[in-house]
């Protein structure tokens, strides 16, 4: 039985990711925002941004800086999910990111103690036990590429000469960009990873703040109803609402529509002389064709 189709999916656009520079040519077709257009780097073709990840806040920006971190320091937002290259003058670049369990377990600062370009990635071991279908067949490694969670750019993070496990990277999951993710650590655009790397040096600072400090400095922020992060404000928080009672409305429906598909599929098997127990499942398309047909 289908119940939740390709639609509602396609709706709430959540998608989640298990997993924690050269000079590069660009092109941009009329629809991408300048910055995120496809990006010819080496021997991959890294794909534009699509525009609807590109809301208010995920998109890479000069802005004003009143903290007192010194300039060539990066400095990490967890709770707002932003990202600060700090300049001189009072400037920074802002980034939006994606933050994963492993991007909440470090707090204060460090240095950038490896940089890598299209770096490899290996599951944990954790990672291999809980779910060797998965992650078994990469205990040796992925190779750098377009399929590698950890996308075009890595940044190490070390303290005391040794390797926090706290990483800040590209991504292949663009959508993952201003949520909280189901795992890894900082992620950003592939494009912001490759300014962010071009700009940081080896044994650049790294601050990752407290709540404390950011609410301080950047105010309360909130998930909307799609897991994105806005800023916390009453009228943020009753379009939340309205947001969440929308979803529920169209998931209500989308389930009552599923049952009636259901219920008539198993009625053309019984027609057939197919045991209930023995009727094929019903296919997605065949969902959307009997759906549209009572909806017609």
């Amino acid at each position: 039985m289908i119940s939740l189709p390709l639609r509602l999916a396609a709706l709430l656009c959540l998608p989640l990711l298990a997993a924690c520079g050269g000079t590069a040519r660009t092109e941009a077709p009329p629809s991408t925002l300048p910055g995120y257009e496809a990006v010819q780097d080496g021997e991959f073709l890294i794909p534009a941004v699509k525009p609807k990840y590109l809301i208010e806040g995920n998109t890479r920006q000069e802005v004003e800086y009143t903290a007192d971190d010194p300039p060539g320091s990066i400095v990490v937002d967890i709770f707002a999910r932003k990202l600060y290259w700090v300049e001189e003058g009072g400037r920074a670049i802002r980034y939006g990111i994606a933050v994963g369990r492993e991007g909440l377990s470090f707090k204060g600062t460090g240095y950038v103690g490896r940089k890598q370009e299209w770096p490899s990635w290996t599951p944990t071991q954790n990672m291999i036990r809980t779910r060797p279908d998965l992650y078994a067949a990469y205990a040796g490694g992925l190779p750098g590429g377009l399929e590698n969670p950890l996308g075009a750019r890595a940044l190490y993070l070390y303290r005391g000469g040794r390797d926090t496990m706290f990483r800040i990277h590209g991504t292949i999951d663009n959508a993952s960009i201003g949520r909280a993710t189901s795992a890894g650590c900082i992620r950003l655009f592939n494009q912001d990873a490759i300014d962010l790397f071009n700009r940081a040096e080896m044994g650049a600072r790294v601050k990752v703040r407290t709540e404390a400090e950011s609410l301080e400095i950047e105010g309360p922020y909130m998930d909307d109803a799609f897991g994105r992060i806005v800023k916390q404000t009453p009228e943020a928080i009753a379009q939340r609402e309205k947001d969440q009672a929308a979803i529920e409305a169209w998931e209500a429906a989308e389930a009552k529509a599923a049952a009636r598909a259901e219920k008539k599929h198993l009625a053309q098997c019984k027609r057939q002389g197919i045991p209930a127990e023995d009727c094929p499942p019903l296919s997605v398309e065949e969902y959307q064709s009997q759906d549209a047909h009572s909806e017609s």
